[in-house]
């Protein structure tokens, strides 16, 4: 290769390759591995499980959750549970006399038809109301009151009343079994359907794994061997034919393929892929076969990575959380304390059946399932419609805080740009063709694997021209390249080579070139062999087209924009220009970045830093929200609390309007959730019975079903949130 480090201003810039694709860094190194959300510690191992990935989805429901009050329990439980209460409560409510009185139809009598209510919903409330009992005596014995021991004390209240009137002790009328049946298939279904959604993101990307090839052609000295993926090892090379799937993380070494990323980034435009590119296990060489240099197996490749931040992301508890556990343990207080003093206001007022059956139907419907489900299905959704739009959320807090954010801090090289040179002008000398200049440039770095010297090449092959045939090309360490074209020794190189020749620019090139000095661009000369300065082209970093449109955007949402990089004042200025930028801060040496984070904070605003390199970590952890780039390196993901799985800065915006949207779901569900239990309860205790109004146990029982289908229709709503980098406005 020869050598250009004359090429382009240093600044801190990545290296291109590093830059234009690592993203075999972004699964974090084999340490502090975890176990998928719900994996038993045995099954943490990523990387069998993604050597079967095939089968992943079919063990799915079966993950058991180990964290939070769904520890013990899997999506399989719960799912089998609900179907077998439905069934049995279908013949309780069937039966129930008090049923058939309202529909107005009288069930069948026969000898023991009477005992099928109170039988069938025994086994309901064992088997079906099982998982709540559990966990309400966890959360007795922990001191702790939350949702599963409301469930566990109104299908418990339930119970022991409809036992008492069924054996006629007392000449109660609670005949709750209907509602004890109902009460317990819908609290199974809800947390069916929670489980499922916790689970959707983690099945969303074992659907990814699933993607992975169980073979691979692994090339060996007398042509290639098929043996299974699990085999292969760093520094194999695999010939992956067009059509086919990588089969691990790699780095091209021979071919040139259009490639499908967007199971990684989401988009489905394909990427070319070449020598020297790194690509990533699962993504598929759509055109043409290319031969790959396996550089991650397992555990280490991106993909599992990823699945690791998911598997975070799904135990992370987050403060609104938080605030429905308070919110269930108020209702819990709440409802124990308006249970007490209805009984005892009934029992002075001389009715002890009234109070009785007053005290039971106000803890019947104090359970707050609506509650229970509010808050984890919102997230639950956020999450697998983050995971889907690439956006990977590490820290549930990172979702709620990004609505609070006032300006949103890019890393330049990387992210807003490329960071890899792009040609941008081209000035030839008096006489001389541009076309013709350019098409010479290239042929004497033609022969160059320099990110400079491709960027030549790509330009004049993008323009169609055709290269005179170069020989002898030799590197000038420091200074440039020459090569013989057409019998001519031509010269290619900077302001260094120039000198070294004793070349002089004609004043009319020097205006232009001094002009791109003054941008930041690179500058390369091109010299005849007798001294004579033919012309001269630019080079930049290259602008994302997307970044446009993301700072555009954001701008439109009132949040500001900021640019940091170690690069020189003019090339950042210039590219602040391009995008109108609200702020930027250059030559920011790499250990500096995390000050001017805490510079913004200090001024009173909430920052967002988005970057890709270990030097941005500091200041990605130090901001309210830090968000890597999922190109970038293991410890910048591990600083953040959230990874875009490609490079597209729009995807920033998908994070905005998410947040937003999930809290106001939010907000929506707990005031309907706490705000039905507060005007149900008193009513349900009799306060307006004076006045004719009391809620009967059966309407009580209806309304609460209502509550919760409302609070889990309205968050499925967060699914018409439009998440796609491509669509952002």
């Amino acid at each position: 290769m020869q050598d250009h480090s004359h090429h382009h201003h240093d600044g801190g810039r990545q290296s291109a390759g590093a830059a234009t694709d690592a993203r075999a860094a972004a699964a974090p190194s084999g340490h502090g591995r975890v176990p998928g959300p719900g994996q038993a510690p045995g099954h943490a191992n990523t990387a069998a499980s993604l050597q079967h990935g095939a089968h992943l989805h079919h063990d799915d429901d079966h993950t058991v959750h180990t964290t939070g009050q769904h520890a013990g329990h899997s999506t399989a439980m719960f799912r089998n549970r609900f179907w077998l209460t439905l069934a049995l409560s279908v013949a309780v409510v069937y039966f129930s006399p008090m049923v058939g009185h309202l529909l107005g139809y009288m069930a069948p009598v026969f000898p023991g038809s009477a005992w099928i209510p109170p039988v069938l919903g025994t086994v309901i409330f064992l088997y079906g109301g099982q998982p709540f009992l559990k966990g309400g005596l966890q959360e007795l014995k922990d001191r702790r009151p939350g949702m599963m021991l409301l469930i566990a004390m109104a299908i418990t209240v339930a119970f022991a009343a409809s036992w008492v009137t069924s054996l006629g002790i007392g000449g109660f009328d609670l005949d709750f079994w209907w509602e004890l049946a109902l009460l317990v298939a819908i609290m199974l279904l809800g947390h069916w359907i929670e489980m499922r959604a916790l689970g959707s993101a983690q099945g969303a990307l074992d659907a990814l794994a699933a993607l992975l090839p169980d073979e691979a052609e692994r090339i060996t000295e007398t042509g290639t061997e098929t043996v299974p993926a699990s085999e292969l090892q760093p520094d194999d090379l695999v010939l992956v034919r067009s059509g086919a799937r990588m089969p691990a993380d790699g780095t091209v070494v021979e071919g040139q393929a259009e490639v499908d990323e967007s199971m990684i980034t989401g988009e489905s435009k394909t990427v070319p892929r070449g020598p020297g590119d790194a690509v990533v296990a699962g993504t598929v060489a759509t055109d043409t076969s290319v031969r790959v240099r396996v550089t991650a197996v397992g555990d280490d490749t991106a993909l599992a990575g990823i699945q690791r931040l998911v598997a975070e992301a799904q135990s992370s508890s987050s403060r609104a959380q938080a605030l429905a556990d308070r919110a269930a343990a108020f209702l819990f207080y709440f409802a124990a304390g308006a249970g007490v003093l209805t009984f005892i206001a009934w029992t002075l007022l001389g009715s002890i059946p009234e109070a009785v059956t007053r005290t039971v139907t106000v803890l019947v419907i104090a359970c707050p399932h609506a509650l229970g489900l509010a808050i984890p299905l919102v997230i639950a959704i956020s999450t697998e419609q983050a995971a889907r739009a690439g956006v990977l959320i590490k820290n549930r807090m990172a979702l709620e805080r990004m609505r609070t954010i006032d300006v949103v801090l890019f890393d330049k090289t990387g992210t807003l740009t490329t960071g890899a040179p792009q040609l941008k002008d081209v000035a030839a000398a008096e006489g001389v063709d541009p076309d013709e200049l350019l098409a010479l440039a290239a042929a004497v770095e033609s022969d160059s694997e320099h990110p400079v010297a491709r960027a030549i090449v790509r330009a004049a092959r993008e323009r169609n021209l055709t290269l005179p045939v170069a020989t002898g090309s030799t590197s000038l360490t420091g200074r440039g390249v020459k090569a013989g074209v057409d019998g001519r020794t031509v010269h290619v190189g900077g302001p260094a080579l120039l000198r070294e020749l004793g070349a002089v620019e004609p004043s009319a090139l020097a205006q232009s070139t001094r002009a791109w000095m003054d941008r930041g661009a690179a500058v390369l000369h091109v010299i005849d062999d007798d001294g004579r300065v033919l012309g001269a082209v630019s080079l930049e970093d290259a602008v994302r087209a997307e970044s446009r449109q993301a700072v555009a955007a954001l701008q439109n949402r009132g949040v500001k924009v900021g640019m940091i990089t170690g690069d020189a004042r003019q090339v950042a200025q210039a590219v602040a220009e391009d995008l109108n930028i609200d702020e930027v801060f250059a030559e920011v040496l790499p250990a500096d970045k995390d000050k001017k984070v805490a510079e913004l904070q200090a001024r009173g605003m909430k920052v967002a830093m988005v970057g890709d390199g270990v030097n941005d970590s500091p200041a990605l952890a130090r901001a309210e929200v830090g968000i890597a780039i999922g190109t970038g390196t293991d410890v910048a993901m591990e600083s953040a609390g959230v990874v875009l799985a490609g490079n597209d800065p729009r995807a920033v915006l998908s994070m905005v309007d998410l947040s937003r949207a999930s809290y106001r779901k939010m907000w929506q569900n707990l005031v309907w959730a706490t705000g039905y239990n507060i005007l149900s309860v008193p009513l349900a205790a009799g306060v307006l019975a004076f006045a004719g109004v009391v809620l009967s146990p059966a309407a009580g029982a209806v309304l609460m079903s209502a509550s919760t289908i409302v609070v889990a229709l309205n968050a499925q709503l967060l699914r018409r949130v439009k998440l796609n980098p491509s669509e952002v406005r």
